[in-house]
C-alpha cells in the first residue's frame, strides 16, 4: 500500500539535494589565484546626487546581510557619510573562505530605478553606484613603495560607532601619486595601526595593478573599469513600475527584489561564476 504521506518530505529531501549539489558544483568553479582570499570592498555613488548616495548606503546593507548569512566576518575599514543622507564612500573587508571568489562577481556599477524618496513630486529616478573588490594579500606579496611617492594625510573619522570617531585624527589618507591610487582607513583604534591597515591596501591595489599590466588585460582579477553612470551597470534594481533585479553579464534575473536586498545574492554569484568558466572555456 503507498503511502503518500511522504512525497511532501521527499519532495523536500530531493530539492535540498539539488540545492547541496549545485552549490558543489559552483564550489568547483572557484579556482582562481585568489579565490579563496577575503576581499576588501569599496562603495561609491556615481550619478544622482544624494539619490547615488542613498543607493549606496542599500547597497553597502546589503552586502552585509549577505556576508551574515554566509557565516562571513564584515568589517568596516572606511566610511563617510554623505552630505545629506546615505554614503559618501564605504571600504569594508568580508572575511571568510572563498569570500573574493563570490563577491569578484560584484564588481562593476550597479543601477538603481525607483520614485525617489527625496523628490516631492514623487518622480523616477535613476542612480548609480560602483563596486570595487580585490583579495587581500598575505604576507608573502610584497611590493617596493618609495616612501616619497606617498602622501599621507590624517583625519578624523567620520564613521558611525566607536568611542574614538571623530574625537581624534587617527584616520589615514595615502595617496600614491605616481597612479593616482587612494586608500583610506579610520577603523583601527591608532593612527599607526589605521597607516599599516591603509598601506597593506595599498600594497594590495599595486600588486593588481602590475599583474593587470603584466596579462595585458583589464578582466580576470579585478574586472573591467568602466564609467560611473548610464550604459555601465553590470546590474539593474527596478523597484518601481515593477520589482525586477537583472544581470546584464548573465541574464540572471528575480521578481523578488527584497530577498535580493536582504543578501540573497547567491543565484547571481554562482551564475556568474558559471558564465565566467564558459567564457574562459571557448
Amino acid at each position: 500500500m503507498k503511502d503518500e504521506s511522504i512525497i511532501p518530505e521527499a519532495k523536500e529531501a530531493a530539492a535540498s539535494f539539488i540545492d547541496t549539489y549545485d552549490q558543489l558544483r559552483v564550489e568547483t568553479l572557484l579556482s582562481g589565484e585568489y579565490d579563496a582570499n577575503n576581499a576588501i570592498v569599496t562603495l561609491h555613488p556615481g550619478a544622482g546626487g544624494t539619490e547615488s548616495c542613498d543607493w549606496t548606503e542599500i547597497l553597502f546593507r546589503m552586502y552585509g546581510k549577505w556576508a551574515e548569512k554566509r557565516g562571513y566576518n564584515f568589517e568596516v575599514l572606511d566610511y563617510l557619510d554623505g552630505d545629506e543622507a546615505g554614503i559618501k564612500s564605504v571600504t569594508f573587508q568580508v572575511s571568510g573562505d572563498n569570500a573574493f571568489g563570490y563577491l569578484r562577481s560584484e564588481k562593476g556599477i550597479h543601477r538603481l530605478v525607483r520614485i525617489s524618496p527625496f523628490d516631492s513630486s514623487g518622480r523616477r529616478h535613476t542612480s548609480f553606484a560602483s563596486c570595487d573588490v580585490m583579495p587581500e594579500l598575505d604576507d608573502s606579496i610584497s611590493i617596493e613603495i618609495n616612501p616619497e611617492d606617498l602622501k599621507v594625510d590624517t583625519y578624523r573619522s567620520g564613521g558611525a560607532g566607536g568611542q574614538h570617531v571623530n574625537k581624534t585624527e587617527s584616520a589615514i589618507r595615502i595617496t600614491h601619486i605616481p597612479t593616482g591610487i587612494i586608500v583610506q582607513c579610520q577603523n583601527e583604534r591608532s593612527q599607526i595601526q589605521n597607516r599599516e591597515r591603509a598601506m597593506k591596501m595599498l600594497q594590495a591595489k599595486l600588486f593588481l595593478k602590475q599583474r593587470e599590466e603584466q596579462l595585458s588585460k583589464l578582466s580576470g582579477i579585478r574586472g573591467e573599469i568602466k564609467d560611473n553612470a548610464w550604459g555601465s551597470q553590470i546590474r539593474s534594481y527596478v523597484f518601481h513600475p515593477y520589482s525586477l533585479v537583472k544581470d546584464h553579464r548573465t541574464n540572471e534575473e528575480t521578481g523578488n527584489l527584497q530577498a535580493v536586498m536582504d543578501g540573497g545574492l547567491d543565484p547571481f554569484m554562482n551564475a556568474y561564476l558559471i558564465w565566467q568558466h564558459k567564457l574562459e572555456s571557448e
